[in-house]
C-alpha cells in the first residue's frame, strides 16, 4: 500500500511517489529504544497514544475550522500511534505491510489502479478508500475497545492476528473520516523520531547566519559575565560592556529565574538561534527585511521568551534536571509546537535536549556560585560555565 507523495513539514523523508509501509516499518525501527521483549510497554504505550488520538481527532472532527490551530495534534497522534502499532506487529512477527493489505479488503471497500511516475514503476499503488461512512465517533469507540483487547496477550497466535488487522482497519478508517493524508501522517511521524532518537549529522545542521556578515550573526564564540549584586539583581556584561537590562526574579518566591539568560546563550551556541540574544547585542540580519521583522523580531523574542519561561516551569519540578540524562517527549513535542513557523523548527528535537541540558547544567551553576561566566561556543554548539573573577 503506497503512501503517496505528499510530506509534512520538517519532513526529512524524500518527497517522491510510493513511501511504503515496508520503508516506514524499516524507518521506524532503527529509533526503537525498546528492548525486543518489552511487550508489554508497547502494549500500554498503544493503548495511551489511542487515548490521545480518540480526545484530539475527536476534537477537531467536531469543531472544525475552530479547532484548526490543532491539527497538527491529530497528525501528530496518528503518527504516534502508528509507531506503537508497528513496533508492537514487530515483537510479534507479524509484517505491519500485510496486516495493512488484509485490513485493506471487505466489501465496501473499493479499489482503483494508480500509474507510476517513475520509469521502473508502471504501477505506483492500488488506491482503497474505504464506504459505508461510519461516524468517526463509533470509529474511536471502537479503536479503543481493540486497543484494550490488545493489552492481553493471547495464547492464540490467530486471534491475536485477527486482533491486530481489525485495529489496522478501524485506524485506517479513522484516518480517512478525519480527511487527513497518511503520508503526512507516516512522514511527518518520522521526521519526528528520528530528530529525537538517531544521532544527527553536525555537517547538515543549520546554520543561520552562514550568508550574512559578521556585523549581523551570533558570535562564534563569546564569554558574558552573569554577575548578581548587593541588590539582588543580575547584570550582564559581554566584551566589557553592559547589555540588557538588570534582572530580578519577578515572582514572590525566589527561584533564581534572574540567571535565566543562560538559556538564551544555549539557544545561541547550540541551536545557532535566539532573537532575544541578537537584541541584546544588536546583531540583527537587517540586511534582509523579512527575515529581520519575522525571524529576529518581537514575536519571535516573545515566542523565546514564553518557551523559555514554559521549560524553567516544568524544570523546576524536576530540581531542574539534575541527576538526568534526557529530557521528556512530551515537553520536546510541546516546543516543537512552540517554535512551528520559525526557522528554528528544522532543528532536530535531539539538538533542543542538549541546549536544555548544557543550559540547565551551567543554570545550576550560576544558582550555585552567584555568577560567573558562560562560555559559548557556536562552532563545537557548546556552552560551559566558568566562575567569574
Amino acid at each position: 500500500m503506497g503512501l503517496g507523495e505528499e510530506t509534512g513539514m520538517n519532513s526529512t523523508v524524500a518527497a517522491r511517489p510510493g513511501l511504503s509501509i515496508a520503508e516506514y516499518e524499516s524507518s521506524s525501527a532503527h529509533t526503537d529504544r525498546l528492548a525486543d521483549d518489552a511487550l508489554t510497554p508497547v502494549r500500554l504505550g498503544l493503548f495511551g497514544e489511542v487515548g490521545g488520538l480518540m480526545a484530539t481527532s475527536k476534537k477537531y472532527h467536531r469543531e472544525g475550522e475552530a479547532y484548526v490551530a490543532h491539527r497538527e495534534a491529530v497528525i501528530d497522534e496518528f503518527g504516534d500511534t502508528l509507531w506503537y502499532l508497528t513496533a508492537l506487529c514487530r515483537r510479534l512477527g507479524y509484517s505491519l505491510e500485510e496486516l495493512v493489505a488484509e485490513a485493506s479488503q471487505g466489501d465496501d471497500v473499493t479499489s482503483e489502479v494508480v500509474t507510476g511516475t517513475l520509469p521502473n514503476a508502471p504501477i505506483i499503488a492500488c488506491v482503497r478508500t474505504f464506504g459505508g461512512q461510519t461516524a468517526l465517533d463509533d470509529l474511536l469507540v471502537c479503536l479503543g475497545q481493540e486497543a484494550a483487547s490488545l493489552l492481553h496477550a493471547g495464547s492464540d497466535t490467530g486471534t491475536e492476528r485477527e486482533k491486530l488487522v481489525a485495529f489496522t482497519q478501524t485506524y485506517l478508517r479513522a484516518v480517512q473520516a478525519c480527511k487527513i493524508s497518511l503520508t503526512v501522517i507516516a512522514t511527518r511521524n518520522l521526521a519526528k523520531i528520528r530528530g529525537r532518537f538517531l544521532d544527527y549529522d553536525v555537517s547538515k545542521l543549520p546554520d543561520f547566519d552562514a550568508r550574512f556578515p559578521e556585523e549581523e550573526r551570533l558570535p562564534q564564540s563569546f564569554r558574558i559575565e552573569i554577575k548578581q549584586r548587593g541588590t539582588g539583581k543580575c547584570y550582564l556584561r559581554w566584551n566589557g560592556v553592559f547589555i540588557g537590562d538588570p534582572l530580578t526574579d519577578n515572582i514572590e518566591d525566589s527561584d533564581d529565574y534572574r540567571f535565566h539568560d543562560v538559556f538564551h546563550f544555549a539557544h545561541a551556541a547550540i541551536l545557532h538561534w535566539s532573537p532575544t540574544f541578537r537584541a541584546l547585542i544588536r546583531q540583527k540580519r537587517k540586511s534582509e527585511k523579512g527575515l529581520d521583522e519575522n525571524q529576529d523580531g518581537g514575536r519571535a523574542i516573545v515566542i523565546e521568551e514564553g518557551l523559555t519561561a514554559y521549560i524553567f516551569a516544568c524544570a523546576k519540578e524536576l530540581n531542574f534536571f539534575e541527576g538526568q540524562a534526557s529530557i521528556s517527549f512530551d515537553l520536546l513535542k510541546t516546543i516543537e509546537n512552540f517554535v512551528r513557523g520559525y526557522e528554528v523548527e528544522q532543528c532536530p528535537l535531539k539538538l533542543w535536549e542538549e541546549a536544555i541540558m548544557q543550559g540547565y547544567a551551567a543554570f545550576r551553576l550560576l544558582r550555585e556560585h552567584g555568577g560567573g561566566v558562560v562560555v559559548g561556543n557556536r562552532k563545537n554548539r557548546t556552552i560551559a560555565y566558568e566562575l567569574g573573577g
